[in-house]
């Protein structure tokens, strides 16, 4: 198989998007992925995969905090910031839970202190032990097979 048809056999699974997010020496540095899940329970913990010729890789390591940022399905724009997808500067204003950056208005924010990494392939797999969450009522942002997509509810029809 080729990049290329890995690349869009991994396209048809559907995803939220996030955006990973972490602050050293005072700046906070952002990337769009939607390679995260949850991990365990007890205790509470998150894996984020970063590749690795990402900027936010190297600051990761050194911050050693990060956290997610589940897009909510209004905020496309964001998610295109930091894919690097739109070339005209734009302002993103961070809040802080736990001391640690966040995006208003994403459904949902977990803040995390990286326990463990892992290099494999390509990228490196960041355990993050979860501290805080702070969740928004709202629908999320999809992205499948190399588009973004929202959630329509299905209309159970009874018979």
């Amino acid at each position: 198989m080729d990049d290329r048809q890995f690349r869009s056999a991994m396209g048809k699974f559907a995803t939220g998007v996030t955006v990973i997010a972490t602050e050293l020496d005072g700046d906070i540095h952002g990337m769009t992925a939607n390679a995260f899940m949850s991990v365990s329970l007890d205790p509470k913990l998150v894996v984020i995969s970063i590749g690795e010729k990402a900027k936010i890789l190297s600051k990761i390591k050194e911050s050693r905090i990060f956290t997610v940022n589940i897009l909510a399905a209004d905020q496309q724009e964001l998610s295109m910031i930091f894919a690097g997808q739109l070339k005209e500067h734009k302002e993103v204003v961070f809040d802080h839970l736990d001391g640690k950056p966040v995006l208003p208005g994403a459904v949902a924010q977990i803040a995390c202190e990286v326990s463990a990494e892992h290099i494999e392939g390509d990228h490196t797999l960041f355990i993050g032990k979860v501290t805080d969450i702070h969740l928004e009522d709202g629908e999320p942002l999809i992205f499948y097979s190399g588009k973004y997509r929202s959630l329509t509810e299905e209309k159970v029809v009874t018979i």
